[in-house]
């Protein structure tokens, strides 16, 4: 994965406590940044199927945020939106129908 598909643009509306802490702790910041792209380069995946995965994992946590931020870096990536709902709807058997309406309906909110 380009270190470029793991910045976040500047349009992005990101939690007020997560752009506090990682501005009061730069050190910190240059940290998780790097770990995101050392686990990238890591393997095999291409940019798109683990931004997939990674949609997936932050549904089965029930992490909004990390939706949204996974489902944006997705798209950039190629993905469609009817990859990203399936990428969830296959979740449905492992972290059941509540989690995975949640998932998408957090997806729906960030797609128009």
């Amino acid at each position: 994965m380009s270190r470029e598909a793991l910045l976040v643009p500047p349009e992005a509306q990101l939690p007020r406590t997560f752009n506090r802490i990682m501005t009061s702790h730069p050190d910190f910041a240059a940290a998780v940044e790097q770990l995101g792209i050392t686990v990238s380069d890591a393997g095999p995946l291409d940019d798109k199927t683990a931004q997939l995965i990674q949609l997936a994992a932050a549904a089965g946590i029930r992490s909004e945020g990390a939706v949204h931020s996974h489902m944006r870096r997705a798209r950039q990536a190629g993905a469609s939106m009817e990859e990203l709902q399936h990428a969830i709807i296959l979740l449905t058997s492992t972290i059941g129908l509540p989690a995975v309406m949640a998932a998408l309906s957090w997806m729906e909110e960030h797609s128009e």
